[in-house]
Parts: structure tokens; sequence; C-alpha cells
């Protein structure tokens, strides 16, 4: 027998793998894999949501077991396994997973550890409240069907989806030779957009990003630069940096732990854990003490302790190098359109959303014309029957049949088949007078409604309004705040730009807790006044540093290791009056055992001027301003240190003025700055005073003509002495001596220059502060011990001192 003869075609192997992978490939792109980009759903999911809504399964009904979801989903639409079913359904049930979850699921979902769902035996579910707008007009024919796979049934081709589900909800497939990656995006950004592009059909990608500032995680974290968001919108494809929220705390005893509250999308919790104890088990990752998860029902809490010699900036930033604290998500666009895969910008999606919408609405009103249409004819039927109500009830009593009826009614009163028919089922309560106006109020409602279909359907405008409407209201009944932070890149935009440039108060504390204070909190007080409170702070904490500037001023940060870090103001985040204010480890890389021992405002780094610093030990160092200019984030050295000396005071000068020191047994010495030669930033100094044994230097100053010295002592004594009383001396010296100390005073905390237009800020212990005008304190010669300044209660004390100039004269409280 021949092959002809037994149905046997010779077919070429090649052509054939060629076709039967084709045919293979573009089923899985088009019936698995890739979602519509009119309703954003792949196949299971819509199946899934179809099928919830067959069984009712409203947000207003009970849950139902999930294994009843999955097998009629199973059994009617999808004949898949039901494991994929079901994992396809518990995605949607998981707020880690889905930004606006389309099923609410009752019982163990899984968890962000990997955990997976409990059986479907065990779980339940129902459609949730937005699920009904991905639903809604689903039976006013605003869609089409198709048979389902063994053509029994009919299902959706797609939803109607009232919002833009694709982009809101995003998602992720891999088919074959292509895969799609759509991050998910706040429902009411992206509903802004969409309505932007209906006002202006010509709107750009650009424009769109006006209101779509970019990807909205359910997981919340950051994204790091913006520039790569626009990419990705503009071409389809992209990339961007996720980072994990950290903050840096430090507890009372000055150890410090980085605080992980959210994580980038799709990380596994305790995979990233275990992955961050085997790089320190490794010993691939320096400075971990401890590392435990604190996470509940309230939210995520992930606790890295750092050792006390480790900078916690430092193991941060290699956190985010080495474990998925920091990732990179994908952004590949690609969505099915007319059957089609096709890589897709953000305005191509949208468009084709409006476009869905538009289609949606059209059906949907060429359905309720009908309807009203037909409702309208069955009642200009009744209308005849009640005009001739004697005539009609004569010929139906006379009729032997129903057919014969509704035969005569059709030809003596010229009526449709189902005009006749309404009348023969009327009831003869309809007969009386109130029905009687019922059908007319009916009767001229429905007219009116047809004339306004009608005009929707004659009007593409009227289309677009009525989209635009329906878009507002979802948006206002399922709006949230955006979770993910967008962070520019330094490089994209100049911040200093957009920060209004105004006097403000900085603030740090011992413990190292900084913040930023419009200058005007604080009000003038008479000397000896109780002074408000400044900020709340542990029991052992204090303001240290304290001082006016601009918000536009550069700030540097001189630590007692004799390193200088840099800062703007307006980076030291604003906080309340009695706000503890933020860590300064979390803007500052110090490293272990480093403290701010003097902080200053610089404007301008000119060439012209020097910064001159003084130790604890009495050295001094003169260094040209504009070495300064350049500070890298992890600090540059200021100052060469001995091994037991600190920096304590630096001040930026001119070159040319007299010095002023004073130690804390009450001794000082003025000598002119030219004694000090200028040397490189990292040089060490020489001796500017010598001191005895167990002295310090608390202050130094420079000498202005008219200007006095202020000395503040340890239990509120202070005083001023005009600096005509300190002769000029030769660098090096003893000094002389500027302060009687007595038990009642305690030794000198501070001292400043000051004239009788300054004010002056006192900070006790207990975080008091009092403002007072130079001029209500008493000046009076070098060897007297002073007034009271301030009082306390009870072990209080003097523990800062700072001097604020007023532009104006401020009314006394």
């Amino acid at each position: 027998m021949s092959n002809e003869e037994r149905n046997i075609l010779p077919i070429n192997i090649e052509d054939e793998m060629k076709t039967s992978y084709l045919d293979y490939a573009m089923s899985v792109i088009v019936s698995r894999a890739l979602p519509d980009v009119r309703d954003g759903l792949k196949p299971v999911h819509r199946r899934i949501l179809y099928s919830m809504n067959e069984l009712s399964l409203t947000p207003d009904k009970p849950h139902r077991k999930s294994a009843r979801i999955v097998g009629d989903t199973l059994g009617k639409y999808h004949p898949h396994s039901d494991t994929s079913v079901y994992d396809a359904m518990v995605k949607l049930a998981q707020d880690f997973s889905t930004r606006y979850m389309l099923v609410d699921g009752h019982g163990n979902f899984g968890s962000i550890d990997g955990d997976g769902a409990a059986a479907m035996r065990y779980t339940e579910a129902r459609m949730s409240k937005i699920t009904l707008e991905m639903l809604r007009d689903i039976g006013k024919e605003t869609i089409d069907y198709r048979l389902n796979f063994d053509e029994t049934l009919n299902e959706p081709v797609v939803l109607p989806s009232r919002f833009p589900n694709l982009l809101v909800n995003g998602s992720s497939g891999i088919a074959v030779g292509m895969a799609t990656s759509i991050p998910p995006h706040n429902l009411g950004e992206v509903i802004d957009g969409a309505i932007m592009m209906i006002d202006n059909p010509e709107v750009q990608v650009d424009d769109l990003l006006e209101c779509i500032k970019g990807p909205d995680f359910p997981t919340g974290a950051t994204i790091m630069g913006m520039e790569s968001i626009k990419a990705a919108y503009r071409t389809g494809r992209g990339k961007v940096v996720v980072r994990a929220k950290a903050e840096i705390e430090q507890n009372s005893k000055g150890r410090s732990s980085i605080i992980i509250t959210e994580i980038p999308y799709q990380v596994n919790k305790a995979r990233l854990i275990e992955k961050i104890a085997e790089l320190v088990r490794e010993k691939n990752l320096e400075g971990i003490s401890d590392l435990r998860d604190e996470s509940d029902r309230t939210g995520m809490r992930i606790v890295i302790e750092i050792k006390r010699d480790a900078n916690p900036n430092i193991v941060l930033n290699n956190l985010y190098k080495q474990t998925q604290l920091q990732d990179t998500f994908s952004i590949i666009m690609i969505a099915i359109v007319n059957n089609e895969p096709k890589l897709l910008n953000l305005k191509q999606m949208l468009r084709h959303y409006l476009d869905h919408q538009k289609e949606v609405i059209v059906r949907r009103t060429q359905f309720d014309l009908r309807k009203a249409e037909e409702r309208a004819h069955i009642l200009e039927g009744l209308r005849i029957a009640l005009d001739n109500i004697d005539a009609i009830i004569k010929l139906i009593r006379g009729s032997r049949t129903a057919a014969d009826a509704k035969e005569g009614l059709m030809n003596n009163f010229s009526l449709t088949e189902k005009q006749a028919q309404a009348i023969l089922d009327m009831r003869l309560q309809r007969l009386t007078g109130l029905e009687r106006d019922k059908i007319e109020e009916e009767y001229e409602a429905l007219i009116i409604e047809i004339n306004r279909l009608k005009e929707i359907l004659a009007n593409e405008r009227l289309v677009y309004q009525i989209i635009k409407e329906e878009l507002i209201e979802i948006k206002e009944n399922y709006k949230d705040e955006r979770r993910t932070e967008i962070k520019p890149s330094a490089e994209e935009i100049d911040i200093e730009d957009m920060i209004q440039e105004e006097d403000v108060v900085i603030t740090l504390t011992r413990f190292g807790y900084i913040k930023r204070i419009p200058e005007d909190t604080y009000k003038a007080q008479k000397r000896g006044g109780r002074g408000v409170t400044g900020l709340t702070t542990r029991e052992e904490d204090f303001i240290e540093h304290l001082f006016v500037t601009s918000t536009h001023d550069n700030i540097l940060f001189f630590t007692n290791q004799g390193r200088v870090y840099s800062l703007k103001a307006y980076e030291i985040p604003e906080a309340k009056r009695q706000a503890k204010g933020t860590a300064i480890i979390n803007l500052l890389q110090l490293n272990s055992g480093e403290s701010i021992s003097a902080v200053i405002p610089i404007k301008d780094f000119s060439p012209d001027d020097f910064l001159v610093l003084v130790t604890q030990k009495g050295i001094i160092k003169k260094t040209k301003l504009d070495q300064f200019e350049n500070i890298r984030k992890s600090g540059i050295i200021a100052i060469s240190l001995k091994e037991d000396d600190e920096l304590i005071s630096v001040k930026s000068t001119d070159g040319t003025n007299d010095l002023i020191l004073v130690t804390s047994s009450g001794m000082s010495i003025r000598f002119n700055e030219k004694d000090v030669r200028d040397m490189g930033r990292t040089a060490m100094g020489v001796k500017a005073i010598t001191l005895n044994e167990g002295d310090r230097i608390v202050g130094m100053g420079m000498v202005e003509e008219g200007k006095d010295l202020l000395v503040i002592s340890k239990y509120g004594y202070g005083k001023r002495t005009s600096l005509d009383e300190y002769r000029v001396q030769s660098r090096g010296g003893k000094g002389v001596k500027t302060y009687n100390i007595k038990d009642r005073t305690g030794e000198l905390i501070s001292a400043k220059i000051v004239e009788d237009d300054d004010e002056v800020m006192l900070i006790s212990l207990s975080g008091v502060i009092i403002r007072l005008k130079v001029s209500d304190i008493s000046r009076m010669g070098r060897t007297t011990q002073g007034v009271t300044l301030m009082r306390f209660g009870k072990d209080d004390k003097v523990v800062s001192v700072a001097t604020v100039v007023s532009d104006e004269e401020e009314e006394l409280e």
C-alpha cells in the first residue's frame, strides 16, 4: 500500500519544526505568559476573576473555599494544573505582591519571607472591592466572548477594566523568546495621567511624568534616580535601582544600629537576612555584631547592630553593594495588542487603554439605548391599550385562544407582536389612574434618556467625558498615598534652587542629634529668666552646639579627631522646637569614637581667608579656607593631632586678626594670628599657650574694636570685660588672669567675643534654653567673678553657649 493510500504525507522535518515551534511560541505568548494591554490580565487571572463573578463572590458576600474557586476555573475555562490556578489567585491576594489586591483572601496566603500559602482546602477568598471596577458593566455586552476549551461555555476575551490595571498592578511573565516586566504604579497618579491624555491627546511622555512620578511598589522602598524612570517610560525598556529604607539609630551607650523598615519589591526577606548572616560569617562583611528580625503584624523591622569601632554608614553602603537591600528592577513594557506582543512606552499604554474604554462606553451606551428603546416600544403599546381599553377588553373576551387575541390586537390596533404580548400580560391593576400616570412618566423619562444616549453615540467628546468622570470617581474611592519614595541623583537636580534662603537655628546634641529650626522660634528673654524648653532629649543628653546660619550656607563639622565633614544647611532635616532631631550619623560618615567638636557656617570658600584651629592642649594652626572646599562624604583631615589631644575650636579669619584664647582655670592670652604661619591642611600646628597641669582651652575668639570678652561659668555666672584690658602678648606664653573662679561659680565652660547688639543663648543640662541680650549682662573687670545669668533647678548646669546676631529688636517676654 502506498503512502498516499495510507494517507501519509511526506513533510520536511525542518519546516515542520519551525511551524510547530512558532505555533507553540505564539500560544504561550498570547494564551499564557503576557498580559492584555486593555485589562492588564493574563488569561489565568482573567478566568479566576470571571469565575468568582459567576459565583457571586462579591465583597459583601461571605468568603468561599479557594478549592471551589480553583475547581470552577479549572473545569470551565483553564484546563491546566490546579496548582498554577491557585498560585495565580494567591498572588492576587498578597499585599506584598499586588499593589491593589484583586482577591480578598481569608487564611494563610503566604508571607514576604517566602512562606507558601496554605492548601486551597484551608483558605477562603472573594473579590476585593476594586475588582468590581474590573468587572463593572460586563453584563451590558461591553466585551467580546469566545468559546472555552471544550466549546461548551463562553468566556470573556477581555474584562471591561474600568481603571488602567496594567499600569496600576503591573505584570511580569516569561514567554518564548520574550519577557515582560511592568512595575506597579499609584492608582491616583495613573488616573491623573489618563485624564491628562483625555484633555490633551497630543500630550507627550515627559508631560505624563508630571502625573505619573514612577513605579509605586507594594513593599515601598526607595527608587534612586529619576532619569532611569524617564528613559524606561520613553522607550518601554529600562532599569531602576531600588533601595531598602534604612535608618541609623544610636542607643544610650553610643552603639549604633541599622534599622530596615522596607525592602525592594520581590525580595525575599528571610533569604535576605540569611545572605547578610552568610556574608558576616564568611568575613565578607565587617562591622556587624548582631542581626535579628523584629518584624510583626504592624510592620517590618530588621535590626542590624554595629560593632563599636565600625562606621555604620560604611556598613550600610557595603550592605547595599553586596545584598538585595539594593536591587535592580528591569522594566520591559511588553503587552498583547490585537493578539500580538508589542513593546510600548507609557503614552502608548494609556492610549490603548483609553481606546478600550471608549469601546466599552460605546457598547454600554448601545446596550442601554437598545434596552431603553425596547421598553419605550412596550410602553407605547400600553398607552394605546389604555386609550382603547374597552375595545381591547371586548376583543380579548371574544377570542377563543391567546393566539387569536394576540393576532386580533395586532390587526385591529396596529401593534407589534411584542406590544400585543405585553398587553395580554398586563395585570388589571395597571388600569387604575395612578398606574396610567406612572406609565406616562416612565415613557417621558425614557424618551429623554434615549435622546441622551443617542447624543453620546453621536459625539466622541461626550464619550471621553464619561470616561473621565468615571475615572475620577474610581480615584476618589480607591486612591491612597504613594509608598515608594523617589530620590533624584545628585547630578540630576540642583536642589539648592528649590530651597528658600532664610535664617535658621542649627542645634546638635551631645549624643549627636541635629535639627534645623526657624530662627524666630526662640524669643528674647530677660536676664535670669527660666527660659523655654528647646528640645526633648534623653535624661543624659543635652545640646552641645547651637548657631544661626542661612539655609544655603555650607556647614563644616570639625570632629575631636581632627577631621572635617561638610553639609549644606538645608540638608539638615527641619524639626519642631521640642523634637529630638535626626542622628548626625545618618548625615555624616563618622568614625568610631568620633564626635563633633566645632561647627561653623561658610558662605564662600575664598582663597584669601583662613581657618584657625585650636586644640584642647593649646595647639593652634592656620590653614587657607579654600583647602576645605572639596570635602568628600567620608570627610578629610583638618589637623593632625597628638594621641592625647582633641580639636575644640575653629574660626574663620582674614589672617590679620588678634586672637584671644581662654582656659577653664580662668587664664587667657591675646596674640596676633600673624604669629601663626600658614600651614597645610594635614599639618599639626604650633603652641598657642602654655597650660598648667589639668588646664584646658574652653574658647577662642577674634579681637574686634569696641567688643567685649564674655565668659560664662558652669553654674550660670558670667560677665563682660572690655578687650582693651587684655594686652597683646607673644604666642606660647602663660597669659593673664581673666576670671576669679570660686566654688559657687565653677570653672569656665565658654568664652565669646560679643557686642551690645548681640544676644546669647545659654543651654542647660536639662535642655532649657534662655536667650539674653548682651547689653543686659554686666561689664566688669578682668579678675572679677561676674553675676548670675541663668537660674537652675537641682543638679542642673550650663553646658553650652552660643551667640546670636539680631537684625531687629525683639519684644522682651
